[in-house]
C-alpha cells in the first residue's frame, strides 16, 4: 500500500484528489494539509510515501515545504502540482528536491500513475518537458564557463569515474538510456548500472536531480540540451 499526503489550499481539489486516489486498491490517503507548515507536521507524524504538494499556498509555500521534506524526511517523496508544464515555480520545486510535477488538469489515470511512479523511486518529468525547462531556466544556472579551471571539478563530481561523467553529461543533455547506450556503444543494461552508480555518488534521488546537479556543477551549460 502506497500512502499519500494531500497538500493544497483548495479543499475542493483535495476532495477530488482523495476520491481518485482512494478508488485504487494500492493507494491510501493518510492525511491532508492546506499549507506548507501543516504539511511538515503531517509528514513528521504520518511518514507518507508520497506528498502531493501544491506550489502556491499562503504562509509556507510548496517550494520551501518541499525543501524541508526532502532534507528531513528522505522516505517521503514529493510530487508537486502546477498549472503550466513549463513554470518557473515548478522548476524551483524540482531544484528543491521534488521528484517530479503533475499538471492540475491531469486525468485521473495520470494522477495515480504518477504517484506510483514517484513511490517506486522514479522521477515524473517527461524528457521533452525537462529539456524545455532547462532551455528556459538554464540562464539562472551556472554555465561551464562560470567554473574556473583553476578551481578543479566541483566536489560533487570528483567521486565519479570518467565514464560516469560522460553518462551524466549525456543524461543532462536530455538523452534517454537507449540514446546514451547508442552513443557510447554499450548495452542499455550497462548504462542503467552507470546511472545507478552516479545517483548514489551524487546523492541524487532520481534523474531530474542528477540533471540539475550537472548544471549546477557546470558539467554542462546553457544551450546544451538536445533537440
Amino acid at each position: 500500500m502506497t500512502t499519500v499526503l494531500l497538500v493544497d489550499d483548495q479543499a475542493l481539489l483535495r476532495v477530488g484528489f482523495r476520491l481518485v486516489i482512494e478508488s485504487e486498491p494500492d493507494l491510501e490517503v493518510v492525511g491532508e494539509a492546506a499549507d506548507g507548515r501543516v504539511a511538515l507536521e503531517q509528514v513528521a507524524a504520518l511518514a507518507p510515501d508520497v506528498v502531493l504538494m501544491d506550489i502556491r499556498m499562503p504562509g509556507m509555500d510548496g517550494i520551501e515545504a518541499t525543501r524541508r521534506v526532502v532534507a528531513g524526511h528522505p522516505g517521503s517523496r514529493v510530487l508537486v502540482l502546477t498549472t503550466f508544464d513549463v513554470d518557473d515555480l515548478a522548476f524551483a520545486a524540482l531544484r528543491a528536491g521534488a521528484s517530479g510535477f503533475l499538471l492540475k488538469s491531469a486525468r485521473p489515470d495520470e494522477l495515480v500513475d504518477a504517484i506510483r511512479t514517484v513511490a517506486a523511486g522514479t522521477s515524473v518529468v517527461a524528457p521533452r518537458v525537462l529539456r524545455r525547462m532547462l532551455d528556459l531556466f538554464a540562464p539562472h544556472l551556472p554555465s561551464a564557463d562560470d567554473v574556473a579551471p583553476d578551481d578543479g571539478p566541483d566536489p560533487r563530481l570528483r567521486a565519479l569515474t570518467p565514464r560516469e561523467l560522460e553518462v551524466l553529461r549525456l543524461v543532462a543533455e536530455g538523452a534517454s538510456n537507449a540514446e546514451v547506450a547508442a552513443e557510447l556503444v554499450v548495452s542499455e543494461t550497462t548504462v542503467k548500472t552507470h546511472v545507478g552508480n552516479l545517483f548514489a555518488k551524487l546523492g541524487a534521488r532520481d534523474r531530474v536531480q542528477a540533471v540539475i546537479i550537472a548544471y549546477e556543477c557546470g558539467l554542462v551549460g546553457r544551450g546544451a540540451t538536445r533537440r
